[in-house]
């Protein structure tokens, strides 16, 4: 016989699947279209100065590219139509293929920062970051910058500013010391709701309290005359006693170094001994010593990190934590270490990490990476901090968002991110609007701080007054 409900049965229970299974399908496709639209712009169509359009090369987007970047005004500006104030995510359609370029970035005329273009053999796509822009029309200039590139199109997409980070404070060095971990803790704590201030040198601090009636919470201090082959010349220095001194005052001590190579400088005019750490400046090949551990180039490396373990253990057995930025600026090339290229820079940095942690036991540093490129990497296993050294143009107080974006995404969002030199001071209130959470910045010393032009007397002031900037008096006892 039949059985009609063992039927029916079955089919209800088709029909209930069937529904859940479009209803699933009906909210992907609804949250895929409720994804902003992406608003595409081609360069060719817009205001050209000193560029010209082009068509030659093949796979560009439109009916072709903008090039001729060759002199420094040399731009194109296009006028884009938004539906309403916000920050977007910007993306540059591009071509350079002559190695890394940089193109300047304005938004209804203001500089907000730049974009690295990095070099590529067919047009690509790149971040540039995110805008703030008003409801309706607004210009995004597009300057020569290092120029010798082609510029295809811009790209706009509606976003927020982060609202959480994914940061988790723990540092690489598992015996760590209790000051260092407290440190990590409050940096955390802080991320995103607030900007730490910073000043290169001790006695920077002096003029900048007199200027604004402040002083930073960091101070950064130099190695550099520690290195043994400036000491062999005479150099002498008392940046671990002035550092003592700043951590006695509530502060927070960070240190880079700029190690002299450790033999082969050249010592000539405008090629001193004193320049040694540039790479004009040595015939010191890192690759050479790294590949032969057995030579006496490697064992001046290790010779040069023992000196600086001596310096450092000075500072743990104080119970000082430090924010140590080790072979800063390698990707620039300008430095010897990062004079051949990323992998020796990453080995060398690897190197420091394990005689310094493992060998000499040195607790209380927190280690800082000072590169964006992820080519120039060395690894979450030994990178509490990521960070960069921007120098915007005097007065330009833009909140250097692009490479901000760039070092978040370089560690998926798992790692504080700092801004560990600066020129111009960037703007609180722009941070605060375009989400670029730095964890601290440290202005330069001289010009940077002195000229009135690079930050006027009247940005220091507003700057260390501003409730988003954290001052030394707002530390806690570390």
């Amino acid at each position: 016989m039949f059985n009609w409900k063992l039927l029916i049965l079955i089919v209800v229970l088709a029909c209930c699947i069937l529904i859940l299974f479009l209803w699933a399908v009906g909210l992907f496709f609804s949250t895929k279209n409720n994804e902003p639209a992406k608003m595409r712009y081609e360069a060719e169509l817009g205001e050209l100065n000193g560029v010209t359009a082009a068509a030659t090369t093949p796979g560009f987007s439109g009916s072709g590219y903008v090039t001729g970047f060759d002199a420094e005004t040399d731009s194109v500006t296009l006028t884009v139509n938004v539906p309403e104030e916000g920050l977007y995510n910007l993306s540059v359609g591009y071509n350079a293929p002559n190695g890394d370029k940089v193109t300047q970035l304005s938004v209804n005329s203001n500089h907000v920062g730049e974009v690295l273009l990095k070099e590529t053999s067919e047009f690509a796509s790149t971040s540039g970051g995110k805008l703030l822009l008003s409801a309706g029309t607004n210009t995004i200039t597009l300057t020569s910058g290092w120029g010798w590139y082609d510029i295809d199109y811009i790209e706009l997409q509606k976003t927020t500013v982060r609202k959480k980070h994914n940061i988790k404070p723990r540092l690489v060095n598992q015996n760590a010391s209790v000051e260092a971990n407290t440190l990590i803790r409050f940096l955390a704590d802080n991320y995103g709701r607030a900007i730490l201030s910073g000043q290169q040198t001790l006695s920077d601090v002096r003029w900048l309290h007199s200027t604004t009636d402040k002083k930073p919470a960091v101070v950064g201090f130099d190695l550099m005359d520690y290195s043994p082959s400036r000491v062999e010349h005479g150099a002498r220095s008392i940046e671990i006693e002035e550092a003592m001194d700043w951590h006695e005052q509530g502060g927070i001590v960070t240190f880079a170094w700029h190690w002299n190579a450790p033999a082969g400088l050249i010592d000539s005019e405008g090629k001193e001994w004193w320049h040694g750490f540039y790479q004009d400046a040595t015939t010191f090949d890192i690759t050479y010593a790294l590949a032969h551990p057995d030579s006496e180039d490697y064992k001046l490396l290790i010779r040069d990190i023992d000196a600086i373990a001596v310096q450092l253990q000075r500072l743990e057995d104080a119970r000082i934590p430090v924010l140590f930025r080790p072979l800063h600026e390698a990707e620039g090339g300008w430095f010897w270490w990062g004079s051949k290229g990323p992998e020796p820079a990453k080995e060398l940095y690897r190197i420091m990490y394990d005689r310094l942690t493992n060998h000499h036991q040195i607790n209380n540093l927190i280690w800082v990476w000072n590169s964006i490129d992820p080519a120039w990497y060395p690894g979450n296993d030994v990178v509490d901090i990521v960070s960069a050294d921007h120098y915007s143009a005097p007065g330009d107080y833009n909140p250097v968002i692009a490479k901000y974006e760039e070092l978040v995404s370089l560690v998926e969002d798992t790692k504080i991110v700092a801004l560990t030199e600066n020129g111009a001071i960037p703007d609180p209130d722009l941070l605060i609007a375009y989400g670029a959470h730095w964890s601290w910045f440290c202005t330069w010393t001289g010009e940077f701080l002195f000229d009135d032009t690079h930050n006027s007397k009247e940005h220091l002031v507003y700057v260390y007054n501003h409730p988003y900037v954290i001052t030394l008096d707002e530390l806690p006892d570390f």
